[in-house]
């Protein structure tokens, strides 16, 4: 049976307005007012906003090894809810995701639990270790979306530099996370007042900025795509604007907590706002808004990095980087960038949906007739309260409790099927 979508005020790339969804099967079929909901199953979106199913294009699942902190099951059951229909897993997991059989892995455990879309990302190097390339050419042919070593930098530019060539081969883009392990020196909140108020050691812009550089001065010379992971610096910014404006193959992201919060939230020590890159300061976050708003940056993206409670219950130096954000990313993003005035809900499709699916080549990211029925109902009305104790992720750890926030996902299709209905 048909499913049809009614009266939701529709999400496109360039505009937004009132239309009926008609999908047979997993594709949208037609786009049009008043569609007849004869022989339909009939899902009412009224006074509800239709927008295209979010494509987190660098989330960690933990699967393989480390399934006390988050799997590929509560992942995705934690994505669904959030309204994001494919997620690309880094490949930090142990084993590594640098072969093919781990790829092969986690695309059958993500058919098994069957919600939503998940893409391997496969590592640049052996192990992550910097030292040897992975095994790139079978991991793409197994399914891997793209290559990364997140977490760390690949600190050897020559090994940089070919995994660069080779990815390109495959038609697969490079990942940076860029972070000069030497310059951060142990580091684990940004360098500035107020890691000298906290006696908390701090990392320097220079360390993300350099690398930054260097990966695309590498991209430049060899003239292939890069991606610049997770953006936290209001330098990084010019840097990547300047090398766009050259006519530079890079692209670009960012996450919520750079574009909302400075590093004042580590006053009080609370682990949960330990993250890598870590939070900096006002002209950072402005700084990162404006990347957003004129296509500096192309993508927002969660870093989703779930926790367990033995990971971030500890003194802060010793607790592990990250935070759990893909139920809540779309909500931030909209009460921040939208609601707020700084952008239209268009342009926040195109950093969530639309310009992720370009950046990798996937399938969606669009509302269309012929596109995949991926897609998040979400009532834009709907005020809640962010509580991370009552995350369907395994990982609590957000930095956002307690925040009001507008824009609740109700229900999220992938392929045309119910995935999530609050």
């Amino acid at each position: 049976m048909n499913k049809l979508i009614k009266g939701g005020e529709v999400v496109f790339p360039d505009r937004c307005e009132r239309a009926d969804i008609l999908i047979d099967g997993t594709k949208i079929v037609k786009i049009a007012k008043n569609i007849s909901a004869e022989g339909c199953e009939v899902i009412d979106a009224t006074g509800k906003t239709v927008f295209p199913g979010i494509i987190d294009m660098h989330a960690h699942l933990r699967e393989p090894g480390f399934e006390g902190k988050e799997d590929i099951e509560s992942g995705s059951k934690a994505a669904v809810a959030g309204g994001v229909t494919q997620v690309c897993c880094m490949p930090n997991t142990n084993p590594v995701c640098d072969n093919a059989v781990v790829v092969r892995y986690i695309k059958s455990r993500a058919q098994e639990v069957g919600l939503c879309k998940v893409h391997p990302i496969g590592a640049i190097t052996k192990g992550e270790k910097g030292e040897a390339l992975a095994d790139i050419g079978k991991m793409a042919k197994e399914g891997a979306v793209a290559l990364s070593d997140d977490g760390r930098s690949v600190m050897n530019s020559l090994i940089m530099r070919l995994g660069m060539e080779y990815a390109s081969g495959f038609n697969l883009k490079c990942l940076c996370h860029c972070e000069d392990l030497d310059l951060v020196d142990g580091g684990v909140v940004n360098e500035g007042k107020n890691s000298t108020l906290t006696g908390l050691k701090g990392s320097p812009r220079a360390a993300e900025d350099i690398m930054i550089a260097r990966d695309i001065s590498l991209a430049e010379s060899l003239d292939v795509p890069v991606h610049i992971c997770h953006v936290s610096t209001y330098s990084g910014v010019d840097i990547i604007r300047s090398a766009k404006a050259r006519g530079v193959k890079v692209t670009a992201e960012t996450c919520p907590h750079y574009f909302i919060l400075t590093d004042d939230i580590i006053t009080d020590f609370d682990t949960f706002t330990k993250v890598n890159p870590p939070v900096r300061e006002e002209k950072d976050r402005l700084a990162i808004i404006e990347g957003l708003k004129d296509g500096t940056l192309d993508c927002i993206v969660t870093d989703h990095a779930p926790h367990s409670k033995k990971d971030k219950e500890v003194e802060y130096n010793l607790a592990a980087f990250g935070m759990s954000g893909i139920e809540t990313s779309f909500s931030l993003s909209y009460t921040y960038l939208v609601k707020s005035g700084i952008m239209t809900i268009s342009e926040l499709s195109r950093l969530m949906a639309g310009n992720p699916a370009e950046v990798l080549g996937l399938e969606g990211g669009e509302i269309k007739v012929g596109a995949p029925a991926d897609l998040a109902i979400v009532d834009l009305n709907a005020k809640y309260v962010i509580d991370g104790n009552k995350f369907i992720s395994k990982g609590k750890n957000t930095p956002f409790n307690g925040y009001e926030v507008y824009g609740k996902v109700v229900k999220t299709l992938v392929d045309g099927d119910v995935k999530y209905s609050a």
